[in-house]
C-alpha cells in the first residue's frame, strides 16, 4: 500500500463512542488556563465542560459514519480534513441551529477559546465547527478561483465577532491562492505561470509557517488571545489580498463574458424568468447546465480567443498591477518580486534567442513566433524573401518599418475591442521597445549559423543567469546581442557573399550601363523577337544571351554572368504597370480615377488583355532573371528582381524603338525617299505661256509628294529625338546617381544594420521607379501611347518605303497616283497619336513642380524637341 494512503479504519475504532485521552487533555488543558487567568467560577466551568464534552461526542458520532479516507485525493495535501464532512449536500439542516444554541450560555473567554481553536482550522481552509461554510456553498458550482466563504455562527458574541469577521477574508484568499496555483500548475500553462506559481507558494509556505507558529502559541501560552491573533495575522491580510486581486486580473482575463454575467444576472427580468420557465427554457438546472458548457468550452483554452493567459500576457498583467499600485510600497515591492520571479523563463528564452538564434519556446509564450513551414530547403528551388519576413516574426504582427499597420495572418484578436493580444501575442510593456531589436538579433544569428558558420560570442558580452526584467544589464545585454549579431551577418553578406560586386553586376544587366552585350544579343536574336511571345525558344535565346555575354563581359562582370536567365513575362509592361498602380493607389487621385472607371471598363479589359496576349510579340514579353543563393538572396530578393525587371523592360523597349528609328532612318537613305520625282526642265513655270483666259493653277503632285516625304521624315527625327531624351534622363539623371548614392554609403560603411541594407536597396529601386515615371497613372498613360506610337511607326518602315515606290511608278503612267490621300491620311494619323506629347509634357511639369522634382532635367529636355521645326 502507498505509505501516503491512509489505512481503512477497523472496527473497533467504531465502537468507542467516548474521547479519546488526547481530546479530554485538550479540552481540560484550555479550560484550566482559562481558569487560571480569569478566575471563573467552579460550577460553570463544569456545565461548560459538559458541554464541551457533549459537542465533542457528538462529533466523534459524526465522524463514526463517515466513509474511509481512502478515496480523498486531497488527503495529501491537506491531513486536516478530518475534520472536513465528506459531502457538503448530506450535510445535516439542523446543525448550524444545533451549534447556535451551544453558545448562548457559554461565558466569552471559552468562546474565545473555541473560536481560536476554529479560526486555526479555517484558515487553511477546513471547516470549523462554529465558523462553517456559507449555507450557499458548493463545491461542484463554485468557482475555485473565487475563493470559499465563511459565516460565524449568530451565537457569538458580538464583541468576538467583530475581531473574526476581519480575520475571515485570511481563508478566502487563501484558498482562493490554492486553488489558483494547483490548476495553473497545469503543462498548458507554460513557463511563466509555473514560475509565478512557484513564487506564490514559496509565499503561501511563509503563510502556513505563521498559522503552525499560531497553533503552538495557542496550545501552549495562556496569554494567546483573539488580539494577539489579529496583531500577527494583519500584514498578512494585505498581502494575500494583493496576490487575490492578482489572481482575479488572471482569472478572469481569458473570460470577457466574466463581467457581463453579474450585470445581466442582476437585470433580469421576473415576468421573463416565469415565461421562459413556462415555456421549458429557464430553470435553474437548464442555467447551470449552459453555465457548464461555457465552463468546459472556455477551460484551459483561453476564453474566446482560444489562447490561455500565459507567457508576456501574465508579465503584462503583472506589470499593470505594480504600475496602478505604485502609490502602494508593499504592494510594489510584492507584484515587484513575482514579476522577476515569474520572468525568469521568459528572460532566459530571450537570452537563448539572442545569442545563439534558437528559438526554444515549447508552450508558444515568447513575443518571437517561427513559422516552421518555411525552412531554407524551398529556398533553393524558389528564393523568396518569405524566409527572412516571415520565418520568424513577432506574435503581435508588428514591423520594423515605419508602418504601423498588423499582419493580420496568424494574429490573435485581443481579448476585446482595443484590449490586449492573448498569450505570447501580448508584450510586456518593458519590453515594448526593444522588440524588434530582440527579434532582428536571434534573425541574424539564425542567418548566420543556416550558411554553417559558427555563431561565436561577443568576449565583450556578459553572461549573467540572474538577469530579470527590471535590471538595466538585461536590456545593455540586448543592445549587445544585437549589435554583435548584426556587424556579423554584415560582414558576411559585404565581405564574405560579395553583396557589392553582386550589385553591379545587376545594374550592368538590368540597367545597361554597358548595353553593348544587349546591342549585340537585339542584332543576333532579331528573327527570333519577332515572333509571337508563345512561339519564341527559351532555349535558343538564352544561348544567343550566354553568347553575347561571353563575347562582352569582363571582370567582374564575368563572374556572375552565369546567374543572368533569359525568361518571358506574361503580361505587358504598361497594362501590369496600370493594373497596379491603380489597385495599390501610389497615386491617390489617379488610384481614385481609376477606381471609378474600373467597374464600367472590367470586361472590355479582360477582352482586350486576352487579345494583348495572344497578339504579344517576344521582344515586348523579354526580360532577365537573376539566381542568387541564401543568405545573398535575403537582400537580392524576388521582390527587389522584380523591380530590376520592370526597369529592365522599360529601357529595353526605349532601347528597340531606337534602334527601330534608327533603322528606319537607313532606310530612309534610299532611292525611294532621295531621288527626285520631278524631271529636269520642267516645273510649274517652265514652258507657261501666258494664257487667253485666267485658269486655276494645276495641282502639283510632284510638290505634295516631297511634302509628304520631308512630313514622315520630320516625325521619323522628332519620334527619335524623344525617345533618346527619354533615354538619356533615365539612365544618366535618374539610375546613375541614385546608385552611386548607394554605393557610396556600402562603400563608406555608411550602413549598419541589416535592416538598414534591405531597406536602402528597396529604396534605390523604389526611387528609381518613381522617378522613372512608372508609379504615376496620368504620366504612365501618356508615355505608354507616345512609345506605342514610335514602335507602330517603326514597325510601319517596308509599308512607307512601299508606298513610295508605289507612288513614283504610278506618277509614270498616264493615269497618275491617286493614293495621295490614304497616304496623308495614315501620316496624319501617327502625327495626331504622337502629338500627344504636349498633354505628356504639361503631366510632367506638374509633378515637377507639385511633387517630383527630379523631373525638371526632364522638361528642359523636351521643351528642347518642343522647339524642333
Amino acid at each position: 500500500m502507498d505509505p501516503y494512503t491512509p489505512r481503512v479504519r477497523t472496527g473497533a475504532r467504531k465502537k468507542n463512542l467516548t474521547l479519546s485521552a488526547k481530546e479530554y487533555h485538550k479540552v481540560t488543558g484550555t479550560i484550566a488556563s482559562v481558569r487560571r487567568n480569569r478566575h471563573y467560577v467552579e460550577d460553570e466551568l463544569v456545565e461548560d465542560i459538559d458541554i464541551h464534552v457533549h459537542a465533542s461526542r457528538e462529533s466523534a458520532r459524526k465522524r463514526r459514519d463517515e466513509p474511509s479516507f481512502e478515496a480523498e485525493r486531497s488527503f495529501v495535501r491537506a491531513p486536516l480534513n478530518s475534520r472536513v464532512v465528506s459531502s457538503s449536500g448530506h450535510r445535516d439542516k439542523g446543525k448550524g441551529k444545533a451549534r447556535d444554541t451551544s453558545l448562548y450560555d457559554v461565558p466569552v473567554e471559552i468562546q474565545e477559546a473555541l473560536v481560536l481553536e476554529d479560526l486555526l482550522y479555517v484558515l487553511m481552509g477546513i471547516e470549523g465547527t462554529h465558523i462553517t461554510y456559507h449555507p450557499e456553498y458548493s463545491p461542484d458550482d463554485e468557482d475555485p478561483l473565487d475563493g470559499i466563504r465563511f459565516v460565524i455562527a449568530p451565537s457569538l458574541d458580538p464583541s468576538l465577532r467583530d475581531l473574526v469577521e476581519r480575520i475571515l477574508p485570511l481563508a478566502t484568499y487563501y484558498t482562493a491562492i490554492t486553488a489558483f496555483i494547483e490548476s495553473r500548475s497545469h503543462i498548458d500553462f507554460g513557463l511563466v505561470n509555473h514560475a509565478l506559481c512557484a513564487s506564490m507558494r514559496d509565499m503561501l509556505k511563509d503563510y502556513q509557517t505563521l498559522l503552525s507558529q499560531l497553533e503552538h502559541a495557542f496550545n501552549t501560552s495562556p496569554q494567546f488571545t483573539l488580539q494577539k491573533l489579529w496583531f500577527y495575522v494583519h500584514p498578512t491580510l494585505h498581502t494575500l489580498s494583493l496576490l487575490y486581486l492578482l489572481i482575479t486580473d488572471l482569472a478572469t482575463a481569458d473570460d470577457p463574458t466574466a463581467e457581463l454575467s453579474s450585470s445581466s444576472s442582476d437585470v433580469s427580468d421576473a415576468e421573463e424568468d416565469e415565461r421562459n420557465e413556462a415555456l421549458g427554457l429557464g430553470g435553474a438546472k437548464l442555467k447551470a447546465v449552459l453555465s457548464e458548457i461555457k465552463t468546459t468550452t472556455l477551460g484551459v483554452n483561453g476564453g474566446a480567443s482560444g489562447i490561455a493567459v500565459k507567457g508576456g500576457e501574465v508579465l503584462a498583467i503583472l506589470h499593470e498591477r505594480m504600475q496602478s499600485m505604485s502609490g502602494d510600497p508593499a504592494a510594489r515591492e510584492l507584484y515587484g518580486a513575482l514579476l522577476r520571479d515569474a520572468g525568469k523563463p521568459y528572460v532566459e528564452m530571450v537570452q537563448a534567442w539572442i545569442r545563439t538564434g534558437k528559438l526554444v519556446d515549447p508552450y508558444e509564450e515568447l513575443l518571437v513566433k517561427e513559422s516552421k513551414f518555411i525552412n531554407r530547403g524551398t529556398l533553393e528551388m524558389d528564393y523568396t524573401d518569405e524566409y527572412w519576413e516571415r520565418r520568424y516574426t513577432l506574435r503581435d504582427g508588428s514591423t520594423s518599418g515605419a508602418s504601423s499597420k498588423q499582419h493580420q495572418a496568424g494574429v490573435p484578436p485581443p481579448r476585446s475591442v482595443g484590449g490586449r493580444l492573448p498569450g505570447g501575442a501580448c508584450i510586456p510593456a518593458v519590453l515594448e521597445r526593444w522588440k524588434h531589436k530582440i527579434l532582428l538579433a536571434g534573425k541574424y544569428l539564425n542567418v548566420i549559423r543556416e550558411c554553417g558558420i559558427e555563431i561565436r560570442r561577443d568576449p565583450g558580452q556578459e553572461v549573467d543567469g540572474n538577469l530579470s526584467m527590471d535590471d538595466e544589464r538585461f536590456y545593455k545585454c540586448i543592445e549587445d546581442a544585437y549589435t554583435h549579431a548584426n556587424r556579423t551577418l554584415l560582414q558576411l553578406l559585404l565581405r564574405d557573399q560579395q553583396l557589392i560586386p553582386r550589385l553591379r553586376s545587376l545594374k550592368r544587366y538590368f540597367f545597361l550601363s554597358q548595353s553593348s552585350f544587349l546591342t549585340h544579343l537585339l542584332d543576333l536574336s532579331h528573327t527570333e523577337l519577332r515572333k509571337s511571345a508563345k512561339s519564341a525558344s527559351l532555349v535558343k535565346l538564352q544561348s544567343l544571351l550566354d553568347l553575347a555575354l561571353n563575347t562582352d563581359a569582363q571582370g567582374e562582370d564575368a563572374m556572375f554572368r552565369e546567374d543572368v536567365k533569359v525568361t518571358m513575362a506574361n503580361s505587358g509592361l504598361y497594362e501590369w504597370l496600370l493594373t497596379v498602380v491603380n489597385v495599390s493607389g501610389l497615386e491617390d487621385g489617379d488610384a481614385a480615377e481609376g477606381h471609378g472607371h474600373a467597374h464600367e471598363s472590367q470586361k472590355k479589359e479582360r477582352e482586350k488583355d486576352k487579345d494583348d496576349k495572344k497578339q504579344m510579340l517576344a521582344i515586348d514579353a523579354l526580360t532577365l532573371d537573376y539566381h542568387v543563393k541564401f543568405p545573398l538572396s535575403l537582400v537580392i530578393s524576388r521582390k527587389t528582381i522584380l523591380r530590376y525587371q520592370l526597369i529592365f523592360r522599360f529601357l529595353l523597349h526605349l532601347k528597340h524603338v531606337e534602334q527601330s528609328l534608327s533603322s528606319m532612318w537607313i532606310e530612309h537613305k534610299t532611292a525611294p525617299w532621295r531621288r527626285a520625282t520631278r524631271p529636269r526642265g520642267t516645273g510649274p513655270e517652265a514652258g507657261r505661256q501666258t494664257p487667253q483666259t485666267p485658269q486655276p493653277p494645276p495641282k502639283d503632285w510632284h510638290s505634295e509628294f516631297e511634302n509628304w516625304r520631308k512630313r514622315v521624315f520630320l516625325l521619323r527625327a522628332r519620334m527619335l529625338a524623344f525617345v533618346q531624351q527619354i533615354l538619356a534622363f533615365t539612365t544618366f539623371e535618374v539610375l546613375e546617381p541614385n546608385w552611386r548614392k548607394l554605393e557610396g554609403k556600402l562603400e563608406a560603411g555608411k550602413v549598419e544594420t541589416v535592416d538598414q541594407l534591405l531597406r536602402d536597396h528597396v529604396d534605390f529601386l523604389d526611387t528609381c521607379l518613381k522617378e522613372c515615371m512608372l508609379t504615376s497613372s496620368k504620366l504612365l498613360r501618356a508615355y505608354s501611347r507616345l512609345i506605342v506610337t514610335c514602335s507602330t511607326f517603326a514597325l510601319y518602315t517596308a509599308s512607307f518605303t512601299k508606298s513610295a515606290n508605289n507612288a513614283i511608278a504610278a506618277a509614270d503612267t498616264p493615269d497618275g497616283d491617286h493614293s495621295m490621300a490614304k497616304r496623308w491620311d495614315i501620316l496624319g494619323k501617327f502625327e495626331t497619336n504622337f502629338n500627344h506629347w504636349y498633354v505628356h509634357l504639361d503631366c510632367v511639369q506638374f509633378y515637377a513642380s507639385s511633387e517630383n522634382v527630379s523631373l525638371l532635367p526632364l522638361v528642359v529636355r523636351l521643351n528642347s524637341i518642343k522647339s524642333m521645326p
